[in-house]
């Protein structure tokens, strides 16, 4: 090919040379940047030509009346001025446009907004001055993003000036931007605050004061709610809320309150009340009295009803919070209805019971093989079952006991022929658990079961004779009765030569009385506590008896105690594993009592012992117990992130192989160094279990320490995730925790298992029943974790699925501080599985019947007898600050009560027939005829 045709085929290449590609970008850089600006303001004249263009004829006739307004008002002749505001405010308020979009006059008047500010500044004070500044104030709203709050600016010159007008009347939208910077200049003004200056901020209280009304009237509760709470005026709520207005701001003030910092929280709890009592909605307002756990505040919701069902109702309630019946009483002026005495002392509660199981088919009582059901596990491990009979004896002692609990008619214990009962099937430290069992199966029944329970205390067998002091205890949970049975009972026993008996009085008392903050047992067990001469185990369960009755009082006479106790026993006491229960004791005092703790913990501090520091961690998470406190679940998962350093002399001992007595004691120390991590795990859970979201994201830090923690960590996540969620089985937490159930390290497994059973507690949820036969048959070897199986098989049957273990009840607004008590005691045991109940204090499992209560909606008239009636029963539904009048359950079934309710199930009645007297249909309610019913005709 020629060369000239190549060149012919040639395609034309840009020019590659560097120097002429620098000067086309400076060309370009130049005309972007002096050319664009030179041309700027031509391209806008352009731009508002071709949008005048575009302007329809209406528009454009609005436009240039604007224009004509703004000339006006410029102009020297004062008597056009008020004509031309007039026009221009029935401009701006009687446009209309979508939401998306600015209103037209706002629109055109944006360009002369400068130019009016200017005007206004020119004019004298007057009620004319008052009327621009306002019109400029709605003006300012299209100019809200330069933070210059001048929405806010000119409404309160307008108010200097002369008579502003309501905010309301210029709309919602404005409203909203008023408020939002009425917010900010409030703390603008807090953080420039002199305290020799005057208050500034009247003016704009005086400002909210107008929008508060306004946002309640236009279903804008939240609104009101917040700006009040901005403004540190949210006392001031009750004068703005009428009839139509005060539930959704109540709910939604009390939706609030977990998401609160102190003080705030317990204001908007304190203001919810006041409104509630405004109205005289005494269920709600006693619900809040007991959050804010006020004695005062308690007494004075109780008295204040005139109807006396509704006294009774409220006693209902104060019976299952478990509210001492001193607090609402004097000694000269005590309670003379019965009735309601009943109520509060759950006199009634086992009767109600035994109906509620006889309705649902459930009255017979259920077989271990009904339980167990052997025949679908793989054969082999029957035949291994009879290697440890004892083992399996004592395992079949406790489910059968939470599978009949509360019935009264199980075959092995109370139906047992004479001499052949259950309890002679086991030996020593069983059959203390077993005879203990029988205060179980009667539970809350303390006519029929003071006479079986009686025949066991005059036995030659000490363990049997202890068993049944417990059982006593038992027996009596959550029910107080006039005769003082329990406490008459044990009161020679708690000075008993005899250490099992000592203990089984002990705690029979503690589980008895629990929450009822009785004066005159103090005496009685504080000696125990006080005296060096008494070995850690009395100490510690003296303690722990003592917690459980003072739960949350802060009492000023135990907590010194329990503090001089700690400062003044040998190392080696403070050592053993029973200490960890006195500072459980100590804890329980302060559950709920947040900063009340404070002066506790420092005095805790000044112990050198490593059990001052499980006692700070302990303290700590309970007087913040199910708050949510995000800072407090901090520094319990800061405790878990530290690695404590190990000495490596151990391995020189191990070579030497002399030293194998200080080996253990360094293990032994070791041990009691670390434990405050385990708490520190299960405070993360005790603290977030109040407050969903919280929860949720604590299943992933639990999900982080299992991957990542000291074996003292991970053996504590399952009792954390086990505290999350009592008797709530979520598929997700499950799978989980049967993951772990076949974790390598025994004691995560054993922990894991237990979890099982306290996650599914009376559900009779057929997915963990089926996961725990595989267990039975995967560990059919292994004792212990068999051992545990079985017993999260009777947890997980409890009640025969009518009795659940959740402390939080009154549509999860309430924590049971009693409930608390028994779960803590039990995850604070299984920090040490092998040391106490797989061992020879089993009966510790009995802890659980603090939080035990039946699932239950019975609805009885006003005589208290059962009312049969029609209602519907489905999952709850979060309904706060939703628009109209929302469904608050889903999924719902119709059901005539008595019925049975999941943990985050909710009810409500199926027709307008009857009337509550209570706020929430859960456990007992008292239903009135309605006067307005008018029964519907085919």
């Amino acid at each position: 090919m020629s060369r000239g045709e190549e060149q012919s085929y040639a395609v034309p290449v840009p020019s590659q040379d560097p120097k002429k590609k620098d000067a086309e970008k400076k060309d370009s850089e130049q005309k972007e940047n002096g050319d664009v600006k030179m041309n700027g303001d031509a391209e806008k004249d352009k731009k508002e030509k071709k949008n005048e263009d575009e302007l329809s004829e209406e528009d454009l006739q609005l436009k240039n009346e604007l224009e004509m307004l703004v000339e006006r008002l410029s102009e020297s002749d004062k008597s056009l001025h008020r004509p031309a505001l007039e026009s221009l405010r029935t401009l701006i308020r009687t446009s209309t446009s979508s939401m998306t979009s600015v209103p037209k006059p706002l629109k055109f008047l944006r360009p002369h907004f400068a130019e009016l500010k200017t005007t206004l500044e020119s004019w004298p004070s007057s009620a004319d001055k008052a009327l621009f500044a306002e019109i400029l104030s709605v003006l300012a709203m299209t100019y809200s993003d330069n933070g210059q709050r001048e929405t806010l600016k000119f409404r309160l010159l307008a108010s200097q000036v002369g008579e502003a007008e309501n905010p309301g009347l210029w709309g919602h939208e404005y409203v909203r931007h008023l408020a939002a910077e009425l917010g900010e200049e409030y703390n603008a003004r807090g953080e420039k605050h002199d305290e020799n200056s005057p208050d500034t901020n009247k003016e704009l209280l005086d400002l909210a004061v107008l929008i508060v009304p306004f946002s309640l009237s236009h279903n804008a509760e939240a609104d009101a709610v917040d700006l009040l709470l901005e403004l540190e005026s949210i006392d001031r709520l009750p004068e703005f809320v009428d009839k139509d207005t005060y539930a959704r701001a109540c709910l939604y003030m009390v939706s609030c309150v977990n998401l609160l910092v102190p003080p705030d929280d317990v204001e908007f709890l304190r203001t919810a009340h006041t409104i509630y009592r405004k109205f005289d909605r005494y269920a709600e307002a006693m619900t809040l009295s007991l959050r804010i756990g006020d004695r005062e505040l308690i007494r004075d919701d109780f008295e204040a009803p005139k109807n006396p069902t509704m006294k009774k109702q409220l006693a209902l309630l104060l019976g299952r919070q478990q509210v001492p019946v001193e607090w609402l009483q004097d000694e000269s002026d005590p309670i003379s209805d019965y009735s309601v005495l009943d109520c509060i002392f759950n006199t009634q509660l086992s009767s109600n019971f035994i109906k509620f199981g006889k309705e649902l088919g459930v009255y017979d009582p259920k077989s271990l093989e009904d339980i167990y059901k052997s025949h679908l596990e793989n054969s082999r491990s029957t035949v291994s079952g009879s290697v440890d009979s004892a083992r399996g004896n004592l395992a079949s002692t406790f489910v059968n006991a939470f599978v009949n609990a509360g019935y009264g008619n199980d075959k092995l214990m109370v139906g047992a022929e004479e001499g052949n009962s259950w309890i002679y099937k086991n030996k020593d430290h069983g059959m203390l658990s077993a005879s203990a069992s029988l205060g179980m199966s009667l539970l809350w029944d303390t006519e029929m079961g003071l006479s079986h329970i009686d025949k066991y205390t005059y036995s030659s067998d000490e363990y049997i004779k202890a068993g049944a002091l417990m059982a006593y205890g038992i027996l009596h949970s959550g029910i107080r009765t006039e005769m003082d049975a329990a406490l008459a009972l044990l009161t020679e026993h708690v000075e008993s030569n005899s250490t099992p008996l000592k203990i089984s009085a002990i705690i029979g008392i503690g589980i008895a009385y629990a929450g009822s903050c009785r004066e005159d047992i103090v005496p009685l067990l504080l000696q125990h506590v006080a005296d060096e001469t008494t070995s850690m185990e009395v100490a510690s369960m003296a303690a722990l008896a003592l917690g459980f009755i003072f739960v949350g009082s802060a009492h000023g006479e135990i907590t010194p105690t329990i503090l001089q106790t700690m400062m003044e026993r040998e190392p080696a006491q403070l050592n053993e594993k029973w200490a960890r229960f006195l500072s459980l004791g100590l804890a329980l005092l302060f559950i709920g009592r947040q900063d009340a703790s404070d002066a506790t913990i420092e005095t805790l501090k000044a112990i050198e012992h490593p059990i001052a520091k499980q006692a700070q961690v302990l303290v700590d998470m309970c007087s913040y117990a199910g708050t949510g406190n995000v800072l407090k679940i901090q520094t319990m998962l800061h405790h878990c992130t530290e690695h404590l350093n190990v000495d490596d002399k151990k391995d020189d001992d191990e070579e030497d192989g002399e030293e194998e007595g200080k080996d253990k004691k360094e293990e032994e120390e070791e041990k009691v160094n670390d434990l405050y991590q385990s708490f520190a795990v299960i405070g993360v859970a005790l603290v977030a279990m109040g407050e969903d979201v919280g929860a949720e994201m604590t299943l992933r830090h639990m999900s982080h320490m299992m991957h990542y923690g000291e074996p003292v960590i991970r053996k504590s996540v399952p009792l954390a995730l086990a505290l999350l969620n009592p008797s709530n089985p979520q598929m997700p937490l499950v799978d989980t925790l049967s993951k772990y159930s076949h974790d390598n390290d025994l004691d995560v497994a054993i922990n894991s298992i237990l979890a099982m059973g306290i996650v599914g507690a009376g559900t009779n949820n057929a997915r963990l029943a089926q996961m725990l036969r595989q267990l039975a048959n995967y560990y059919h070897k292994e004792s212990n974790c068999l051992f545990m199986v079985r017993i999260a098989q009777g947890l997980i049957h409890m009640g025969k699925g009518t009795v659940g273990i959740n402390p939080y009840h009154t549509d999860r607004q309430l924590l049971s501080k009693t409930a608390v008590c028994g779960l803590l005691s039990l995850l604070v045991s299984f920090t040490d599985a092998r040391g106490f109940v797989l061992e020879k204090n089993h009966w510790m499992l009995y802890f659980l019947v603090s939080a035990m209560y039946p699932r239950f909606l019975i609805t009885l008239d006003e005589e208290l007898q059962p009312l049969p009636t029609t209602v519907r029963v489905g999952q709850a539904v979060d309904v706060v600050g939703q628009a109209g009048k929302p469904r608050t359950i889903t999924g719902f079934q119709t059901h005539t009560s008595p019925v049975r309710l999941g943990t985050y199930e909710r009810a409500e009645l199926a027709t307008d027939e009857y009337l509550s007297f209570a706020s929430v249909l859960e456990g007992l309610v008292i239903l009135r005829k309605n006067p307005g019913y008018v029964k519907e005709s085919n």
